[in-house]
């Protein structure tokens, strides 16, 4: 009985190895448009939350010039609104498609370790109760990223502006 459950047990782990089909496809080539490059590349921030960045590379792919507007009306730079639960982003886009500027703000996102970590320094018996993150991009001046903090300590509360690497303003 005992080799019969044994038996059984090998056969059940083997099957599936043989089950698969292992098929080999051709891929067909992946074009990457790669306009706004420069806007990920300033943008990009290792702690920034997922709704944050995801919202930030749907920006970065709108591409301005399949849109009817774009055919209709010759403008030097459209104004486009990105809009999620968590957030905003207002992005102007030139007519070749390529972002000049943007103003992010977003509610209640993960703060990165450096933010936390001077607040708990600075202040240690207080709480953050709500934040907003707001991030200006420029093509010329480049980015600034600030959060403006409230925090509460019993019947007290404060509000506080910081920069990402922990700086307060």
């Amino acid at each position: 009985m005992k080799k019969f459950i044994i038996g059984l047990f090998v056969i059940g782990l083997s099957s599936p190895v043989f089950a698969q089909v292992t098929e080999v496809e051709q891929l067909s080539e992946v074009v990457v448009k790669a306009v706004n490059y420069k806007y990920l590349n300033a943008t990009d921030s290792k702690e920034v939350a997922v709704p944050v960045r995801m919202l930030e590379l749907k920006a970065a792919a709108y591409n301005v010039k399949d849109k009817d507007f774009y055919a209709e009306d010759d403008y030097q730079f459209y104004t486009i609104y990105f809009r999620i639960p968590e957030g905003t982003i207002v992005a102007a886009y030139n007519p070749e498609g390529k972002i000049i500027r943007t103003f992010e703000k977003f509610k209640n996102t993960s703060l990165p370790i450096a933010v936390s970590e001077a607040i708990y320094k600075r202040f240690p018996n207080w709480t953050i109760v709500s934040d907003v993150y707001r991030v200006t991009y420029n093509e010329k001046k480049g980015v600034s990223r600030t959060y403006k903090l409230k925090l509460e300590n019993g019947v007290k509360t404060m509000r506080i502006k910081i920069d990402e690497k922990g700086q307060f303003l």
